[in-house]
């Protein structure tokens, strides 16, 4: 499943995608109460309790599904709810909400540059997890802005989109779980190469920092 990954490492994976998946939504969260919506804190999703953000489909099946047909793992966290039609400026609001996860992920990556360098000559595992956690919330922030409904960079496109185009992407939307197998196991072989590449030169820039 995790090819050459040590137990060990295969530990760290876990323990970084968690954090910054469950991060990830919670900032979701916070972005909507900010823009007037409280739906996600009055359902107790602005949590660190990791029970309340797995979900069956996307946490569990998914992973477990590209397992079996031999395509890398990729999970997700249960969405946190919001209803739009409370959020301050309309589409753009959504939009916002929709950034605010994988800018998270972005944070979280420099953040793990930073430490990654402060302890640079220190503990041989520390440094294996904070690589481990930089190049997850990497992906997680690039793979999130691919703009094909569910993921957040749809919502920012919609915003910007014309009708023909949200008609599009409503349809798509309403597929849910389906929608997300349709991109990973046929779209994203034409894309792959593309997504990638932005997640390298992003990481490199991180670890620049």
């Amino acid at each position: 499943m995790f090819g050459s990954l040590t137990s060990t490492e295969i530990a760290y994976f876990i323990i970084a995608l968690l954090i910054s998946m469950i991060l990830h939504e919670i900032m979701h969260g916070v972005a909507a109460r900010a823009l007037g919506d409280t739906t996600a804190a009055d359902m107790g999703r602005l949590t660190l309790n990791p029970l309340k953000h797995i979900d069956l489909m996307t946490t569990i099946v998914l992973p477990l599904v590209l397992v079996l047909v031999h395509v890398p793992p990729i999970m997700a966290a249960k969405p946190v709810p919001y209803n739009p039609e409370r959020l301050k400026f309309g589409d753009y609001g959504s939009a916002i909400v929709g950034i605010a996860g994988p800018l998270t992920n972005f944070l979280l990556a420099v953040i793990g540059s930073l430490l990654l360098h402060a302890f640079i000559n220190g503990n041989g595992q520390v440094l294996t997890f904070l690589g481990m956690f930089i190049q997850v919330n990497v992906i997680l922030m690039v793979f999130n802005l691919i703009p094909f409904p569910p993921l957040d960079g749809s919502r920012v496109l919609y915003a910007f989109a014309p009708e023909s185009v949200r008609r599009v992407m409503d349809k798509i939307e309403s597929m849910g779980f389906l929608a997300v197998l349709f991109l990973i196991l046929i779209i994203f072989e034409f894309i792959s190469s593309f997504v990638v590449g932005i997640e390298n030169s992003v990481l490199n820039f991180v670890i620049k920092l």
